[in-house]
């Protein structure tokens, strides 16, 4: 069927519509409350199928690539909404505009029902009567909580109170020690209210650490003063400064856009007691034009994903959007309550809107250019990629005679490695060929979590590229990906220090660069960062697995039993969690209890 006759046949139902080119890489996908009318209005069918005229250029470059179309029926528009946000995290279309930023913001909380409460950090609400929150924060949760700590004399650690002995954080003045002493609730709840005016009052809190600091420098506690100082720094750089301040309780959640030909940027600024607490953003490549739309309806799924947040506040945003009723109806059933979207047109919030603005057109103009610039280019043309590799992923495997087993995946994104992306793997599979195919396997199966990136690079030659390929098709992901190895010399690998002769594999074509070629350097500093990384997580489990492997050989279980049960289970902490019985299945049942007795 032609994509004429599939338009015609269109159902008047909610759904998902997915655009795909000749060669079926996935173009777009959109949703619709009646996919016959939200498809057609795309099309003009006389005298033949053409895009419609009055389309952004954006949409009519992607029409003119489209051969043909899937879709996906659903009960309303709702679910359209939530099944199209969660396909292209997982999908990456080409004509999509993706946000990556999809971790959780951290809240510090008190609960209020304990006799002498502790502050704690988390990222969801609290199952208890009598919690109070503060946040989110983008950065310098961590550092705040621990500046409440040095300043205030609360009960410093979880267990404290369960000793009933007095501790060092008594002795160095940083705790009343109700563990043993008669400390009043009054008396306890003074350093409470303390802490919190510090968390509400960052100034303040700012002010207090700068006397410690002093006092450790004048002690010539030096190590402790440049800490604090650190700490004072991350806390100062955790919010957008400014001069609005409502004088009054009133909490705000604020989201703009701004873009510019090439890069679009989403600042989230968050108003808590009428004080800006904490701010982020996101900077977006825009290869392929803009969509205000699509864009702030993103921003706010991913933020408030499917899980009410602790803190609910009204979110204003900088213009109306096409999906705002639609996304108003979901954020109201997430945060169990109506949630309240609005586009300020005057007063202290409107001057919320204009600072944050202010802020995403700095942003803007200051974004640095990415170091490897004309490189990235440089190699999507030479290996024909979709897309300019601004992020990309490296994958490596390590093992010995098939013993500690680990994949391990580097990332870089804008010309740097991405350190907090970095993932290992743990494995089961013993040849190159499995390895590499378990760990990419469940990299994808991570990617609505973790969405994809613009390349995969894999140290390997032609069979592992195909293997990745087959992968990625098979779940229907659109994403390119290349390998990287050394030249066969006599059968072996060629990897005299300075003459690597590497090859590099695209779906199409096979390169032998020149050593002196700045893409062939740019691929092995990637490539050699993942092997790196490979074989640290390695060396690090073989040692954890001997030292293991000695405590059982021990307890009268050979080195041969050991190496048994990790070819079965996969590893010791899946051991660990098995019952007697499940042990059995591989030894004998005096074996199992010894090694369960061990593990107890």
């Amino acid at each position: 069927m032609n994509l004429k006759e599939t338009i015609a046949q269109l159902p008047e139902s909610a759904g998902i519509y997915q655009y795909f080119d000749k060669n079926g890489r996935l173009l777009y996908i959109g949703k619709a409350k009646n996919l016959t009318n939200r498809v057609k209005s795309y099309w003009l069918f006389t005298p033949h199928l053409r895009p419609n005229p009055n389309l952004s250029t954006r949409i009519t470059k992607m029409l003119e690539q489209t051969t043909s179309l899937n879709y996906i029926v659903v009960n309303s528009e709702h679910d359209a909404l939530i099944l199209e946000n969660s396909l292209i995290k997982q999908l990456n279309p080409k004509y999509n505009i993706l946000l990556r930023d999809d971790k959780t913001y951290p809240y510090i909380y008190i609960d209020n029902s304990q006799k002498y409460p502790r502050f704690e950090i988390t990222r969801k609400i609290i199952k208890s009567n009598d919690i109070t929150y503060y946040g989110p924060y983008s950065v310098g949760a961590r550092d705040i909580l621990n500046s409440i700590y040095e300043i205030a004399k609360l009960v410093q650690k979880k267990g404290c109170l369960k000793s009933k002995k007095l501790c060092l954080y008594h002795q160095i003045d940083k705790c009343l020690g109700p563990c043993e002493l008669p400390i009043s609730q009054e008396r306890y709840h003074k350093e409470v209210t303390l802490a919190t005016k510090l968390i509400k009052n960052k100034k303040f809190l700012l002010q207090e650490l700068q006397k410690k600091m002093e006092f450790y420098a004048q002690e010539l506690r030096f190590e402790e003063a440049a800490e604090l100082r650190d700490r004072m720094d991350k806390i100062s750089r955790s919010e957008i400064k400014s001069e609005i301040d409502f004088a009054s309780n009133e909490n705000f959640d604020i989201f703009v856009v701004e873009h510019n030909e090439k890069r679009a940027v989403v600042v989230r600024i968050f108003m808590r007691h009428g004080k800006i607490i904490s701010s982020s953003h996101d900077t977006i490549n825009l290869r392929e034009g803009f969509d205000a739309n699509e864009l702030y309806s993103r921003a706010l799924l991913d933020f408030y994903k499917d899980e009410k947040p602790p803190i609910i506040a009204p979110i204003l945003i900088a213009q109306e959007f096409e999906d705002l009723e639609l996304i108003q109806k979901h954020l109201s059933h997430v945060f169990e309550k109506k949630a309240a979207i609005s586009v300020p047109k005057r007063g202290k919030k409107k001057d919320l809107i204009a600072l944050a603005l202010l802020n995403a057109k700095e942003l803007l103009k200051r974004e640095k250019k990415t170091k490897d610039f004309k490189t990235l280019h440089e190699i999507q043309e030479l290996c024909q990629l979709e897309k300019t590799p601004y992020r990309v992923e490296v994958f490596d495997n390590s093992h010995m005679a098939g013993v500690a087993t680990v994949g391990a995946m580097i990332v870089y994104d804008n010309g740097s490695f991405d350190k907090s992306s970095y993932r290992t793997y743990h494995l089961q599979a013993k040849d190159e060929y499995a390895q590499m195919k378990e760990t990419l396997s469940r990299r994808v199966e991570s990617f609505a979590k973790n969405p994809p990136p613009d390349l995969w690079i894999l140290d390997g030659g032609a069979t592992l590229l195909k293997l990745a390929l087959d992968i990625l098709e098979s779940f229907g992901v659109t994403l390119d990906v290349i390998a990287i190895s050394k030249e066969k010399v006599d059968a072996k690998a060629h990897r005299a220090k300075g003459k690597a002769k590497d090859i590099i594999y695209t779906n199409n074509d096979v390169f032998r660069l020149k050593e002196s070629d700045k893409r062939l350097q740019w691929t092995q500093n990637l490539r050699d960062e993942a092997h790196r990384l490979a074989i640290t997580f390695h060396k690090k489990t073989k040692l954890k697995l001997d030292q293991e492997s000695k405590l059982l050989s021990l307890h009268g279980i050979s080195a041969a039993k050991v190496q048994k049960l990790l070819n079965h289970f996969g590893t010791f902490e899946a051991l660990k969690k098995l019952t007697t019985e499940e042990i059995s299945t591989v030894l004998n049942e005096k074996d199992a209890k010894t090694i369960k007795n061990f593990y107890k």
